[in-house]
Parts: structure tokens; C-alpha cells; sequence
């Protein structure tokens, strides 16, 4: 394996982008109860000693205090994150240690990403924690790979290993999306709050008054239909499953076709997994002033270069808004580079919410890294006894919930 002093990191060295790091971690880790728990078991049994986890998740301050707990149960790391959504402070402070590489920085292009994810592999991990599966693809790429087993965060991810990975990924995958945990606190409760504060930090305009097409009702899209509606959103909903549009409309949504929901459209926020959901063909629909923006994993689902080659300008309106204007006259503002807006405008979702999300991610490696073999190669979901001890350790933290269970009775 080769050793951590031989891997150079790209993280902006700078002692007092660290020092800021440091005290975004401190505020952050004050409030995750469930890591310091598990930082304080795994410190004590360390069971990813001799680990080395290759990771692809956004680098924020959340992320950081994950980090500090598995390398308290003694993991190397070596990381990238994600265009767009790296905190170059947080970076710089993991950073720092010794046992970490950090290949990352807020100005990534998709491009500087995809190098970053040959890197991570190249460092020879045994475990990966992987977010839109792109370290897992890696794999697929390179039979040579040390690999044993792997975390997916995402739906993008659980996508792409359903479909043109099915099959080839020759280890266990636990898919912590599939968590029902997840499904509900991070992706309902946590996606869609946040979504809706980063439009109006990159916009400053209010979310009343305005109509949103949303795109996607699955856990995500419907947690950000719900928070518009309730912050006094029109909302309209996109969505080719039938049982989904169905609860749409349950759930008092307008549910429509793709294109008169864009020809109705202030704003259209894309939260599919899917590639070019806005496209080519959607740019004739669009209205004058549409603001575009995604909450999708991967930043594809605004196809960018197709408003480009439509347009006769692009100019940046603001640091998270690109104007295009087009030929006949229309402008089609796109928020945050088409990443994740929630990341990019905002600081992503709430600290309780990730401790949760966080939590799964932990118990799930130690899982595969104490007992690789016991798991089925391919994607798979987080185990029943994992999710049950984390909701039960969750309830415990809460202000509003006074739960025991009942030997505390006894």
C-alpha cells in the first residue's frame, strides 16, 4: 500500500483558513450527539485499524467531525469532495492531520474532480465511502483495485449501481440512502429546508408569490415541495412514477407534464439523480427570468453546455447566478453552478440531520470492515439491527421526545 507521506494533498495550505475550519468543527461538533458517542466507542475498540477508506463526499463541516470519528477507530482517509461544495476552511483544518489527504477546493470543475477520484483510488484504499458512486465506477475500471467493501450515500449513486454498474461491483455496497432513517429525517426534513434557504440566500427574492416546478417527488423532491408550499409557494410537480404523482397530488400538489410546468415556471429546482433533465429540448419552454436550479446529486441534470450553445451571452449576475441570455431576447438565470443549491448557497442540511445521516455511515463501515465477508457483493441495504439502534439512540438526543425503551421500565 502506499504510504500517506508519499500523497501530496491540493487543499489550500493557509494556517488562518484552517484556524476557521477549527472553529466551524467546534460549533459543529458540539452538536452532533451521536458522533461524540460513537467517536468515544470507536476511540476504544478501534475497529478500522489497518483501514484505509478512500472517500468522495462533500467536505463541510459535518463531514470533518465523520472524519474525526473514523480516524479515531483508527482509519487512514483519503478524500475528495464534489464541485462547488467544498468548505476550503474545513479542508484545510482536516487537512492538518497527519493520517488524512485531502484532494479538494471549492473552484473544482467536474473535470479537476475526475482527477481527484483517480487520486483517491490510487492511494490503494481497501474500504470506499462514496457519494454518486464515482469511486465505485473507478473500481469497476481498474480490476486491480485493493477494494473490500463500500458505503453510497446518495440516490444518484443507488442509481447508477442499479443500473450500468448492475451486476460488475464485485463487493458489498451498503446503500445508505435505502436507509428508511435517511429516507425520512435527512432527505425529507433536511433536504427540503435547506434547499428552499439556499434559493433565497443566492436570490434574496422571496419564495411567496413565486410558482416552483420541482422535478422529482421521490424523498428529496418531496421534502422541498412540502417546504415551498409552506413557506407560501404555487408549486407544481414533475414526475414520470405514477404511485409518486399520486402522492403528489395527495399531498396537494399540482401535478403536471414536463413541458407546461416549465412554460408555468418561475422557478424549476431539478432533484431527479438523472442526467439532462433539463436540456436541449426544455430551453424553447422556459419562461423570460426562469431561475434554474438543482438539489440532485450530480450538477448534470441542468445541462449547462445545451444553454450555452442557445445563448448569445452568459454572464455572471452575482457569485451564484449565471445569466444566459438568449437570441430572442428570454434570460434563463441558473443558481450555483447547477450543484447541489443547498451546498452552494447554503451550508447544507442542519447539523442534527447529518448526525443521523452521519451516524448510519459509521455503524455501516465498521460493519463492513470488522466483517467484509458476511455481506453479499453489490448494492444492498443498511441492516435492519443498524437502523433500529440508531432511531432508538436518535429518539434519546431529542428535546421534544421523552422515550425509553421498556427494560427501562422494568
Amino acid at each position: 500500500m502506499t504510504s500517506l507521506i508519499d500523497l501530496e494533498p491540493n487543499v489550500i495550505a493557509d494556517e488562518g483558513l484552517a484556524e476557521l475550519g477549527e472553529k466551524r468543527l467546534a460549533w459543529t461538533r458540539a452538536n452532533m450527539p451521536l458522533l461524540a458517542a460513537l467517536l468515544r466507542e470507536f476511540a476504544a475498540t478501534r475497529p478500522l485499524a489497518g483501514r484505509r477508506i478512500g472517500m468522495c463526499l462533500h467536505i463541510e463541516q459535518k463531514t470533518g467531525v465523520l472524519i474525526e470519528v473514523l480516524r479515531a477507530g483508527g482509519a487512514e482517509m483519503v478524500m475528495t469532495g464534489s464541485p462547488a461544495t467544498t468548505d476550503d476552511a474545513v479542508a484545510a483544518f482536516i487537512a492538518r492531520d497527519p493520517g488524512v489527504r485531502v484532494y479538494a477546493r471549492n473552484v473544482d470543475t467536474m473535470e479537476g474532480h475526475e482527477r481527484h477520484i483517480d487520486r483517491v483510488l490510487a492511494s490503494e484504499p481497501d474500504i470506499l465511502l462514496d457519494n454518486g458512486a464515482d469511486l465505485i465506477a473507478g473500481t469497476v475500471r481498474d480490476s486491480a483495485h485493493r477494494v473490500v467493501a463500500a458505503t453510497e450515500e446518495t440516490t444518484s449513486g443507488a442509481n447508477r449501481l442499479r443500473s450500468e454498474l448492475e451486476g460488475v461491483v464485485p463487493f458489498p455496497v451498503i446503500v445508505i440512502n435505502d436507509s428508511p432513517l435517511k429516507m425520512l429525517i435527512e432527505n425529507v426534513y433536511g433536504v427540503g429546508p435547506t434547499v428552499v434557504e439556499g434559493f433565497m440566500r443566492a436570490t434574496n427574492c422571496l419564495v411567496a408569490t413565486n410558482v416552483f416546478a420541482v422535478i422529482g417527488y421521490g424523498a428529496c423532491g418531496r421534502g422541498i415541495a412540502r417546504s415551498l408550499r409552506a413557506a407560501g409557494a404555487t408549486v407544481l410537480v414533475v414526475e414520470i412514477d405514477p404511485i409518486r404523482a399520486l402522492e403528489a397530488a395527495f399531498d396537494g400538489m399540482r401535478v403536471m407534464a414536463r413541458q407546461p410546468a416549465l412554460a408555468a415556471a418561475s422557478v424549476v429546482i431539478t432533484v431527479t439523480g438523472t442526467p439532462r433533465v433539463i436540456g436541449r429540448d426544455q430551453v424553447p419552454h422556459l419562461r423570460d427570468g426562469v431561475m434554474l436550479a438543482n438539489a440532485g446529486h450530480f450538477g448534470y441534470e441542468i445541462d449547462r453546455a445545451a444553454l450555452a450553445e442557445a445563448a448569445v451571452a452568459v454572464e455572471p449576475v452575482t457569485a451564484l447566478i449565471d445569466e444566459y441570455r438568449l437570441a430572442d431576447g428570454r434570460r434563463i438565470r441558473v443558481l450555483g453552478r447547477a450543484e447541489m443549491l443547498n451546498l452552494t448557497a447554503a451550508t447544507g442540511n442542519q447539523i442534527p440531520v447529518m448526525d443521523l445521516g452521519f451516524a448510519l455511515q459509521a455503524h455501516s463501515l465498521r460493519a463492513l470492515s470488522v466483517d467484509p465477508a458476511g455481506y453479499p457483493a453489490g448494492p444492498q441495504p443498511v441492516p435492519a439491527s443498524i437502523n433500529r439502534r440508531i432511531g432508538v439512540d436518535l429518539l434519546g438526543t431529542l428535546a421534544s421526545v421523552d422515550f425509553r425503551r421498556e427494560e427501562d421500565y422494568a
